[in-house]
């Protein structure tokens, strides 16, 4: 049984140095002659920022995401969105065809996708359907990944597309459980619409747990792709080295700070709080549609809807240009559709449709 969280990197990249970029050393000077970038900006680019290589890790918006999070900046990755952090974390941790990538389906689908490029066996441990929502068996999640040799665990929460958070004492006791075998990652891309405290509360008493934050949801930025990962600062630094050399444009950069100072992140609450309200709104106004079987509790930025004909609901949306996501082909979801939670006027436009529905008999 290994000891350290940095034992369950794969044996071959424990000492990996990594490319050495023309960024990698603090150096000073006026003249930058090193990177062979031009020596005058591109016509196109008026604010002259896009001449040099970015910081590899923006040092400001590192500091700026670890105030936000409440971690230190030596504990957090930034990457080009949570997808690459996957990644990362995979490719870093899985021996292919030996090491398992445990994940709860039906969830997000890029846990199964990196998994699948890198040769890492998937594990598979389904929600279970209940009167409290779509909810993992941690008793499962448990054996299963001992008994197929998981690396690295995936609990979502909020699960996309389930919706409901899971418990911290849950959280707990899969990382207590695994500790010394398996990393536990924590998705927490909707985490500001939930009521549920981070897992990073317990990264002081458990360095096989991290978490997985982006900027793409409540902060409004999925374009600019900016996530990260909060975890041991020994394992950030060994997937810094494994990643790309620039991987952060400085424009994204630049947009995330402006998208986080005080008043941006006044004007982000504000909207959470809106988002909130407007999912037990429309929660409660569907449930009573003729054409709806079932809505699931939410904690966030969406709802997962069972109906009596599915095609027929998302054919009556598309009609009224409303685009919301067919989940027909996840498992358990047959009948299904997530909604995003939109604008007041978007939400009564998603009600107006779906009203018009005739029951099924």
């Amino acid at each position: 049984m290994v000891s350290g969280v940095l034992d369950l990197v794969r044996a071959d990249l424990r000492d990996f140095a990594g490319y050495s970029s023309a960024r990698s050393t603090k150096l000073d000077g006026d003249v930058w002659l090193n990177a062979n970038e031009s020596a005058w900006a591109n016509p196109g680019d008026a604010q002259a920022s896009c001449r040099r290589y970015p910081d590899p890790q923006p040092q400001a918006l590192r500091a700026r995401l670890a105030q936000l999070y409440g971690c230190q900046s030596e504990q957090l990755l930034i990457g080009r969105g949570s997808d690459e952090v996957i990644d990362l974390l995979v490719r870093a941790l899985c021996e292919p065809r030996r090491d398992g990538v445990l994940f709860t389906p039906p969830v997000f689908g890029m846990y199964a996708v990196s998994a699948r490029l890198q040769n890492a066996p998937a594990l598979e441990v389904p929600l279970c359907d209940t009167a409290d929502g779509l909810v993992p068996d941690i008793d499962a999640v448990i054996a299963v990944a001992r008994q197929g040799n998981a690396r690295l665990v995936f609990l979502c929460s909020p699960s996309n597309p389930g919706g409901r958070s899971i418990p911290l004492v849950q959280v707990e006791a899969v990382a207590s459980a695994l500790r010394g075998q398996a990393l536990v990652v924590v998705d927490e891309a909707y985490g500001e619409f939930a009521g549920e405290p981070s897992a990073t509360t317990l990264l002081s008493r458990y360095d096989n747990i991290a978490v997985l934050r982006t900027l793409s949801k409540a902060h409004a930025l999925a374009a600019a792709r900016i996530g990260c990962v909060i975890a041991d600062a020994g394992l950030v630094a060994v997937l810094r080295r494994c990643q790309a050399p620039y991987p952060i444009p400085t424009p994204c950069s630049q947009l995330a700070l402006d998208g986080l100072d005080e008043a941006a992140l006044a004007q982000t609450r504000t909207r959470i709080a809106t988002v909130i309200a407007e999912r037990q709104r429309l929660q409660a106004a569907l449930s009573v549609l003729p054409a709806v079987r079932r809505v699931y509790a939410s904690d966030a930025n969406f709802l997962l809807v069972r109906f009596a004909d599915a095609q027929a609901a998302f054919e009556a949306l598309l009609a009224a240009g409303v685009v919301v996501r067919d989940q027909r082909a996840a498992p358990q979801l047959h009948d299904a559709l997530r909604i995003t939670i939109g604008t007041p006027d978007q939400n009564n436009r998603v009600l107006a449709a779906l009203s018009a529905l005739e029951p099924v008999a």
